[in-house]
């Protein structure tokens, strides 16, 4: 057998498009539909959403599950099965809580947690399978390739969504969503099927070989100081991502004037950047390489320092009113966050398979629960910076600044941590490394 080539990392990708496919529905379309057709308050989609981040503290449990099951692929279809049932129960509880709002808030709670276990479990799975089988060198490619390809899924799914819900009834958005969960469960499912027993894994035992209960896989993982300081690491930084997605939109029309088209545009600078951002990291570590380019550990610093100076820029920007600026700092924070991110993913990959036994689902699925848990927190920590911040000074301007500069010291925080991540291997390397590859304690 041999490693994951790129006809099968792409055909992991696309896993992670289906997902996204699902997901984007959760989080915009049928959001929107609660807050306004239903006209329900905010915090209703608001606690729903956050409940599929919550599950999702799971994921270590799921993570062990494919560890010892000795396969990925069940758990990647089974958790594809649950995400779309999850999906479809959602639109059927949004549809039902027109006439019902009791029994279809109840239906909407149990399928919002069914998106995040089936979401998890999936996810998981998919990138526990890429450290395991794709070599070194072409961790950040794999890493950029996947999760463009979930962007993708965001931004092909959403439009054609959308296009087919007008003219809106609820009986449309049942049928749309329905389509939607199922054809991301058929393309999962054909793109997954035979990956898995055509590759081998790097530097680790057989699956099966240790089966420990899993409170003791999770505390051997725990005491592991590369582990638990990726995970504390994992955790900062993605506070700081996720808190500023709810803010600069709103910072945009108040303080700027710009229109909800305007700032619509802007957000997709944002997005043109961080797409900008992952494809150059992909390419440096990966083509270019050397000590310095193809140090996974250097661009996740970098990227967190850009990340911190590039939302000091948009805090600036504010001062003199010019919006020229406002978008400048914003696509700079949108390239800043694509080499932080795709930096991160990468060394996450690699580090999944350091330490004792095979541990790389229960070590992906802590640090995706350390993911899910900042981003339910993230959104809500930064709006509440600014509602406190409103009410102790006197203009949107400084209240807006103060969250700003706030998430720029997590990123510096974050940018801190990465730096005093200490790799140590447990086990012996690979039999035959990549030639020219540098040490995984280089890279990471």
């Amino acid at each position: 057998m041999a490693s994951l080539g790129w006809i099968g990392i792409v055909r992991l990708g696309l896993v992670q498009t289906a997902l996204g496919a699902i997901v984007v529905l959760m989080t915009s379309t049928i959001n929107r539909v609660m807050a306004v057709e239903l006209a329900l308050p905010a915090v209703v989609p608001g606690i729903l959403v956050a409940s599929h981040y919550a599950v999702q503290i799971l994921r270590p449990a799921w993570g062990y599950g494919s560890d010892i099951g000795g396969r990925r692929t069940p758990w990647i279809i089974g958790g594809m099965a649950i995400l779309a049932t999850g999906g479809t129960g959602a639109a059927l509880a949004t549809a039902l809580s027109a006439s019902n709002l009791p029994l279809g808030l109840t239906l909407a709670a149990v399928s919002f947690l069914l998106v995040g276990v089936g979401a998890g479990a999936a996810g998981t799975s998919v990138l526990a399978m890429l450290a395991s089988s794709v070599t070194p060198s072409r961790r950040a490619a794999a890493a950029t390739t996947v999760w463009v390809m979930m962007i993708l899924g965001f931004a092909i799914t959403a439009p054609l969504a959308g296009h087919f819900l007008d003219p809106f009834s609820q009986t449309r958005l049942i049928e749309v969503t329905a389509t939607v969960c199922l054809i991301a469960f058929l393309v999962a499912s054909v793109a997954a099927f035979g990956v898995e027993s055509s590759v081998t894994r790097f530097g680790q035992q057989n699956l099966s070989a240790s089966k420990p209960p899993f409170r003791e896989a999770f505390v051997q993982v725990w005491k592991e100081p590369a582990a638990r300081q990726f995970t504390i690491f994992i955790f900062v930084s993605m506070l700081a991502y996720s808190a500023q997605e709810l803010l600069i939109e709103p910072y945009a029309g108040l303080v700027f004037g710009m229109t909800p088209g305007t700032t619509t545009k802007l957000a997709g600078v944002q997005h043109g950047g961080v797409l900008l951002g992952m494809l150059g990291v992909a390419f440096a570590a990966s083509a270019v390489g050397g000590p310095i380019l193809g140090s996974l550990r250097l661009w996740t610093i970098g990227g967190c320092l850009a990340s911190a100076l590039s939302l000091i820029a948009i805090a600036v920007s504010g001062l003199g009113g010019a919006a020229a600026a406002l978008r400048a700092s914003v696509f700079a924070l949108g390239v800043s966050n694509g080499i932080f991110a795709v930096a991160a993913i990468g060394s996450m990959m690699s580090l999944a398979s350091v330490g004792a036994g095979s541990r790389e689902g229960t070590r992906m699925g802590l640090w995706g629960a350390a993911q899910a848990v900042a981003f339910g927190l993230g959104g809500f920590a930064g709006t509440l910076v600014v509602v406190v911040a409103r009410r102790l000074v006197a203009t949107p301007l400084t209240a807006y600044d103060l969250a700003f500069v706030a998430e720029a010291m997590l990123f510096v925080l974050s940018a801190v941590l990465a730096g005093q991540i200490a790799v140590k291997r447990t086990e012996p390397a690979r039999a035959e490394p990549v030639v020219g590859e540098t040490p995984v304690a280089a890279r990471i």
